[in-house]
C-alpha cells in the first residue's frame, strides 16, 4: 500500500488519523467520503474470518485516500472494548484554498456542534471549530493570502 494518494510516488512514513467507532464506522467513512471524494475501502472482520455474527459487518479496517492527498482511517471497535470520547483529538484541516476549506467546513458541522463559527480571527485568518455528527473533533483555517 502506498502511503500517498499518488500511487506513484515514494514516502518513508506519514502520520494521519485513525478514527474508532462503535458500530458506525461505515456510516461515518461514507459521510467522509462524501464531504473530501476520494476512494473509500472498507475490510469488515467477516472478511477476516471472524465467526461472530455479530461483529461479521463491522468494520475492520477503513481507509480513505482523497482527491487532494488527506489520508483518514478508522475502525469499529470490537465487542468489549468501549469507545471513551474526551476533547484530546481533534483533525485539522488547513490551508489556502478557502472554497474547498468553506466546503469541507459546511458539510463537517452539518448535523453537528459548531464551538466557534468558520470567521476571521484576530490572527487575521478565518478559523472555525466544531465537532461533526459523529463525535468527531474537527479545526479549520484558511490562510489569507501573503502579499
Amino acid at each position: 500500500m502506498s502511503s500517498t494518494y499518488d500511487e506513484g510516488a515514494a514516502m518513508t512514513s506519514q502520520l494521519n488519523p485513525y478514527l474508532a467507532f462503535a458500530g458506525n464506522a461505515r456510516e461515518a467513512m461514507e459521510f467522509y467520503q462524501q464531504v473530501f471524494g476520494g476512494d473509500l475501502h472498507l475490510t469488515t472482520f467477516g472478511e477476516f474470518g471472524t465467526e461472530d455474527p455479530a461483529l461479521a459487518d463491522q468494520i475492520m479496517h477503513g481507509l480513505l485516500r482523497t482527491t487532494s492527498g488527506h489520508v483518514l482511517m478508522a475502525s469499529d471497535l470490537p465487542p468489549g472494548v468501549e469507545l471513551r470520547r474526551g476533547n484530546g483529538t481533534t483533525i485539522s484541516l488547513s490551508g489556502d484554498d478557502a472554497d474547498e476549506l468553506r466546503g469541507y467546513w459546511q458539510r463537517l458541522s452539518e448535523g453537528g456542534i459548531v464551538a466557534l463559527a468558520l470567521e476571521k480571527q484576530m490572527w487575521g485568518d478565518e478559523f472555525g471549530q466544531c465537532e461533526d455528527r459523529f463525535g468527531v473533533g474537527w479545526m479549520v483555517n484558511i490562510s489569507q493570502p501573503q502579499g
